[in-house]
């Protein structure tokens, strides 16, 4: 992806959450100047790679396969003695055309939340020991309520509705169309994005990045070291 059009991408998620009316932590805002004059009491956003994220699974196809993040906590399960916290939170930025390819996750237990904007339309499968597909029925949970599905159904999710995706369950997302833009939340179990996605078909995570601009923010894989 070009640098404008990440900066783009992410002033468009900003717009998005100044919308919903949610506000962010204060390192959020914090300009790659900035980040050149912090210290080792910013090494949790560092370490932990809270802040503003973005990815198009390496496909180089933002506009369909891909969107903007923001990482707002974390722990660190391979620093889990400095690090203690056991849950994550973040802020989905999805436009239409987007979408989220097929996974699931070794570990991790998360919801997803409809924020505010259009509908999310989240698709579910068991998971086989091989990696497969289970073609048998799926217990869904969305907000108190158990029901069952049949193999391969989209779960609709309206603004404040949520689903809970356990440990196994294979799940996309995308938006229903003509309903717009969604700010989507995630609140989970620790985040470990290089060890706990299991794709169903292998992708990969970040973008290669060409320069054409300078940064509006820092990705969270691009802080500086700190200021000693």
């Amino acid at each position: 992806m070009k640098r404008s059009e990440i900066n783009r991408a992410l002033k468009e998620m900003e717009a998005m959450i100044q919308k919903y009316c949610f506000a962010l932590p204060p390192f959020c805002g914090f300009t790659p100047k900035e980040w050149e004059e912090k210290g080792h009491e910013f090494d949790e956003i560092r370490e932990n790679r809270l802040g503003w994220d973005i990815t198009d699974y390496g496909l180089g196809k933002f506009d369909q396969v891909g969107f903007s993040l923001i990482t707002l906590r974390n722990g660190n399960l391979k620093m889990a003695e400095k690090y203690t916290k056991t849950y994550a939170e973040k802020l989905l930025y999805i436009k239409e055309g987007q979408m989220a390819p097929m996974h699931f996750h070794w570990v991790k237990m998360e919801d997803i939340i409809n924020r505010g904007g259009g509908n999310v339309l989240i698709r579910v499968y068991n998971s086989m020991p091989d990696g497969a597909f289970a073609d048998t029925d799926v217990t869904v949970h969305c907000d108190g309520r158990e029901f069952t599905v049949a193999a391969g159904t989209q779960i609709k999710l309206h603004p404040g509705e949520s689903i809970s995706i356990y440990k196994g369950m294979y799940h996309d997302f995308e938006l229903e169309p003509g309903t717009g833009p969604v700010l989507l939340g995630e609140v989970s179990m620790c985040n470990d994005d290089e060890n706990d996605n299991r794709f169903y078909e292998p992708i990969g995570r970040f973008p290669e990045i060409e320069e054409d601009e300078e940064p509006y923010r820092l990705l969270c894989t691009e802080y500086p070291l700190a200021k000693e």
